[in-house]
């Protein structure tokens, strides 16, 4: 038989995680990947955004732009690393 169970978030905890080094640690290993798998012509960066760290992996030249217009490559990256994107926000 289920039970309620309720929690409480520690806010400051969360933020805190949300923007150590071993969250940019993380991301930096991540993006990495996903820019290798990719190919030649995609990079990545981590940097801080005002309350947690982020990782972008983005397409560093005009071919590889194209090409990952034309078949959607990073998204294809995402999911050969480990990583699926998800709908929703």
């Amino acid at each position: 038989m289920a039970k309620n169970v309720s929690f409480k978030l520690n806010l400051p905890g969360l933020n805190e995680l949300m923007k150590s080094s071993e969250m940019e640690a993380a991301l930096e290993q991540a993006g990495e990947a996903v820019a290798a798998n990719a190919g030649s012509g995609y990079s990545h960066r981590v940097h801080q955004a005002s309350f947690v760290a982020i990782c972008n992996v983005y397409p560093d030249d005009a071919f590889a732009a194209s090409d990952n217009y034309a078949n959607n490559t990073l998204l294809k990256s995402l999911s050969a690393v480990g990583l699926p994107m998800t709908k929703g926000g």
